[in-house]
């Protein structure tokens, strides 16, 4: 089959198994999709795994606005042929925390240039590339990424910001990075309780409540 012929069969497979309650569920909550079928992720996987990985066929399902073939591209895509200027694109048109997770999850986490993008996304001013990127230092952490002093510091400062700021979705994406960073090593743990101190003391409650947790979960390890 050529690359449309693999399209057309992989989207009928999608009508195949929608779940019409699932998709109503997602649409209350908020998830905006041109169409989505609400297909759980292992029936996603179990599809994807009964196809070849394919760069044509993988852009060509990103590129439309349908939840099950956003996450199929992310699953077909192979690494080798996923330049960054292609992952700028695909951050670009984001626009869900559902399919930045699972992106990050089947695709991005596994890029040679990982990190690098990471720390641009992160410092970007767009809610859902700076979500992409603290979603995909999380995995980093989580997967024993090291980071030299100097980045370290940079991804705290970036992590702080987000906290500080005022866009939940962002705050919550920092705050799971801070917590893979705690779980790496006992000197993570130490640098950031000495970073938390002034927050325990902050008079923004919120602020107050996340520097509690995270110095709870470091205590933990103790």
């Amino acid at each position: 089959m050529d690359v449309k012929e693999i399209v057309k069969d992989i989207k009928s497979q999608f009508r195949l198994y929608m779940n019409g309650p699932v998709s109503q569920n997602m649409r209350e909550s908020g998830l905006d999709y041109r169409v989505n079928y609400g297909i759980d992720l292992p029936r996603l996987n179990e599809l994807a795994s009964g196809y070849e990985k394919n760069h044509e066929v993988a852009q060509e399902l990103w590129k439309d606005n349908i939840r099950e073939s956003k996450i199929l591209a992310g699953l077909l895509q192979p690494v080798d042929s996923f330049y960054p200027e292609i992952a700028d694109i695909w951050v670009e048109s984001m626009h869900t925390p559902e399919i930045v997770q699972i992106t990050c999850m089947n695709l991005f986490q596994h890029l040679p240039y990982a990190r690098e993008k990471s720390f641009q996304w992160m410092a970007d001013e767009r809610e859902y590339i700076q979500l992409c990127g603290f979603t995909l230092m999380a995995r980093l952490l989580m997967n024993g990424e090291k980071l030299s002093e100097k980045d370290e510091d940079e991804f705290l400062d970036q992590a702080f910001s987000a906290v500080e700021g005022t866009e939940l979705l962002l705050r919550q994406a920092a705050v799971n990075a801070l917590r893979k960073y705690i779980a790496q090593s006992r000197e993570n743990r130490k640098k950031l309780g000495r970073m938390l101190n002034s927050y325990l003391s902050s008079s923004k409650v919120e602020l107050k409540n996340i520097a509690s947790d995270l110095k709870s979960e470091i205590d933990s390890f103790l």
